[in-house]
């Protein structure tokens, strides 16, 4: 796989919106996500803007030491089933 980060159509949540997929967020992963990343870039967004990554469990160390070597503030938690439940449900 490549180095690149996950490509714009990628599974994202951003400013609350519903999750869409519960796939990993990684370029080129079809696994089932299992993590979420919580994460904004504090050069450009505010601090009510946070994105979130779905990684799953062979990328979320990856996604994390990417997106904290760039010293975006970051929270790591499993994704929950209620998430998990709406995505695969298409909601």
């Amino acid at each position: 796989m490549s180095d690149r980060v996950p490509a714009a159509a990628s599974p994202m949540i951003g400013l609350g919106a519903p999750l869409q997929s519960s796939t990993c967020s990684r370029a080129d992963c079809r696994a089932a996500g299992l993590w979420r990343l919580d994460w904004r870039n504090p050069r450009i967004h505010s601090t009510d803007r946070v994105k979130t990554w779905v990684a799953c469990d062979e990328h979320v160390d990856y996604l994390r030491e990417f997106l904290s070597a760039r010293d975006f503030p970051l929270t790591v938690r499993p994704l929950d089933a209620q998430s998990l439940n709406q995505a695969e449900d298409g909601q």
